[in-house]
């Protein structure tokens, strides 16, 4: 069905028509169930939220205005954001203020961590610095990207246990000099 004809559809039945109403469930239900059950992902509530948003269509079907985008697009709109509702209704409540306070903690450092943490890396960068640039980019590929001591070895074209020689003693350099 296209979308002249939904508009025509929740046009008639902003006007109370039952059969362009069944018409419209018929013609859009797949579609909407589909995105009820993406972000519900559970077969039952995605039912139930698929009634509940029918009634909310009959409920505005009037609101809606054809300038202000398609009718599947309103439709989707409405389907989606009941959905989300569904999900965020699922949440417990938090039972006290700490509980409260834990919920919008949102795990973002505070200022004071901030600063440490930058301190912190600029002692370690200062530290990088005293290392020779092959160690050191080692070093920094190794522990920062990942690579395995192998992989070290055939990049650098050095043997595995240079790799190993050098990684233990550009640690055992920076470890010396972070206790400064």
């Amino acid at each position: 069905m296209s979308n002249p004809d939904f508009d025509a559809l929740i046009g008639r039945v902003a006007l109370g028509d039952r059969a362009a109403f069944a018409h419209l469930y018929h013609a859009s239900s797949p579609k909407l169930f589909a995105v009820c059950l993406r972000i519900l992902r559970d077969r039952t509530d995605a039912e139930e939220a698929l009634q509940e948003i029918y009634i909310k269509i009959w409920q505005r079907a009037r609101s809606f205005a054809t300038r202000s985008g398609t009718a599947t697009s309103w439709l989707v709109a409405i389907a989606r954001n009941h959905a989300i509702d569904v999900i965020r209704a699922r949440r417990p409540a938090a039972q006290d203020i700490d509980d409260l306070s834990e919920a919008l903690d949102d795990g973002a450092p505070n200022p004071e961590e901030v600063a440490a943490v930058r301190d912190e890396g600029r002692r370690i960068d200062d530290c990088m610095k005293r290392l020779q640039a092959p160690q050191a980019d080692a070093v920094r590929r190794a522990y920062v990207e990942g690579l395995s001591y192998l992989e070290l070895a055939d990049e650098l074209k050095v043997p595995l246990n240079t790799v190993r020689t050098w990684l233990r003693r550009s640690l055992l350099k920076l470890r010396e000099c972070m206790e400064q």
